[in-house]
């Protein structure tokens, strides 16, 4: 099969070919949208608004201005709108506004993962440079050196960590961490969605000691959380921080033309039922995208399959495209590896 150009005739191949079309149960496009803009909010700092300037954004997505102005407003804000709609910007503007008015300020916040919170380390810390301040901002997780975590906890404006890290490293350290708890503005939970059932459980109770501890210090945080699309987040939000929390999900972002489609591995042995191997599916459909030479992401589910996929892929396009075009990423890997595979994806 020759090359595909272009994503949108990898998917008329697709379409037209019966050895795919025929497993999809269901093929659903969504359509583009225009953005909606708002003006920068008045809240933000010109400083701030200059940074912003110079990165080429000269109004934000309405979503985003909104955010802003409720925040400074003193509320407790979730955002939900969908996945690259700059829900970044909902929280990162407050923080360093406030940072800005009030050079003491502390914020915390809460990725669910350690890739996450590298990569949105990456984005916050251009934002912080350019600032041109005495700003500081670290990442507090299992990576985290001991002789770095001292300076985190005497330094660090904004801290960045995990739930995990939240409840083990450093809530029963409290004491050692007095300057972040007496100055904490704003807690930041990212990809909200993610804490529901027995693990939301747990955290909302993580949560509620943080509360403690903020309260025993005498600071009352204001809480940021961002979600993906869900039924009940505004609930969600309540019932874990146990707070009045204001709804934010007018999405103003852009977006592209998106095809979601459901496949099912083809059946095997009809008497038995089984379908071949969602495996070798997998690394079938992700070869055809690999050979288009279309950027793709493949998730799966343990790391023993992510080792099985990349060793199949990168032997499939070992002389086309070279070793370190389709590279793993998951637990296990060295700190330094995860942060060079980051860097490089970003």
């Amino acid at each position: 099969m020759r090359k595909s150009r272009s994503v949108e005739e990898m998917i008329k191949q697709l379409k037209d070919d019966p050895g795919f079309s025929n497993h999809v149960r269901h093929w659903h496009t969504v359509d583009a949208r225009p953005a909606q803009y708002a003006p920068i909010p008045e809240q933000v700092p010109e400083q701030l608004v200059n940074v912003l300037k110079n990165r080429g954004i000269e109004q934000l997505y309405t979503h985003q201005a909104e955010a802003v102005k409720q925040t400074a407003d003193g509320h407790s804000t979730v955002i939900v709108t969908p996945t690259a709609s700059g829900k970044t910007l909902c929280y990162n503007l407050p923080v360093l506004s406030k940072m800005i008015e009030k050079p003491t300020a502390r914020a915390l916040y809460l990725y669910p993962t350690k890739a996450l919170a590298q990569d949105q380390n990456s984005d916050l810390m251009e934002m912080v440079e350019a600032l041109e301040g005495n700003l500081r901002c670290f990442t507090y997780d299992g990576d985290t050196s001991p002789a770095a975590r001292t300076k985190v906890r005497d330094a660090g404006n904004i801290v960045i960590t995990n739930p995990d890290m939240l409840h083990s490293g450093i809530l029963p350290h409290h004491t050692k961490w007095i300057r972040l708890f007496e100055n904490l503005e704003y807690i930041v939970v990212d990809e909200l969605h993610t804490y529901r059932g027995v693990f939301g459980s747990h955290v909302a109770n993580v949560f509620r000691r943080l509360k403690r501890i903020c309260a025993y210090y005498g600071s009352h945080p204001k809480w940021i959380m961002t979600s993906a699309t869900i039924a009940n987040p505004l609930e969600l939000a309540e019932l874990l921080t146990e707070e009045e929390v204001v709804l934010i999900d007018r999405n103003g972002a852009p977006q592209g033309k998106k095809h979601l489609v459901f496949y099912n591995p083809p059946v095997v042995n009809e008497a038995l039922g089984i379908r071949r191997s969602a495996t070798l599916e997998t690394k079938r459909i992700a070869s055809r995208l690999v050979e288009a030479n279309i950027q793709t992401i493949v998730f799966a589910r343990s790391r023993v399959r992510v080792e099985v996929l990349l060793t199949y892929l990168q032997e499939l396009t070992r002389r086309e495209l070279g070793p370190k075009s389709i590279v793993g990423y998951r637990g296990g890997y060295l700190p330094s590896e995860r942060r060079e595979i980051e860097r490089r994806l970003r």
